[in-house]
């Protein structure tokens, strides 16, 4: 946890490093502006969530540092692309359960009715 209580940004280390002008990438980190609606628009939240390929390639170059391209997600290694990926699922959760209280409440506001 960082000094907001919020969690730190999670970071994955790269069982195969890749190879970009001015050093190997050994570790990406998932960072904060997932946090932000707007890092998913274009994008199907289901789609972010069940970890579609094709959601996850568009969305990772905008909320990765460093910031990944299209081609080297496409490159990487599936283990790796699969550590990101969940990555992403797990930030994405929230930070804790709701009380049974909470569930209750929001249970009893629309009655079904016949």
């Amino acid at each position: 946890m960082n000094k907001n209580n919020q969690p730190a940004a999670p970071v994955v280390k790269l069982v195969t490093p890749m190879t970009r002008t001015g050093g190997d990438i050994t570790e990406i980190a998932i960072t904060s502006v997932l946090k932000q609606a707007g890092s998913l628009r274009g994008l199907k939240v289901y789609d972010v969530l069940t970890s579609s390929y094709d959601s996850l390639v568009i969305l990772l170059p905008r909320v990765t540092s460093p910031a990944l391209t299209s081609d080297e997600i496409a490159r990487m290694d599936t283990w790796d692309f699969c550590q990101l990926a969940n990555a992403v699922v797990d930030f994405l959760q929230p930070n804790s359960e709701p009380n049974q209280a909470d569930t209750d409440a929001t249970l009893s506001v629309a009655p079904l009715t016949k």
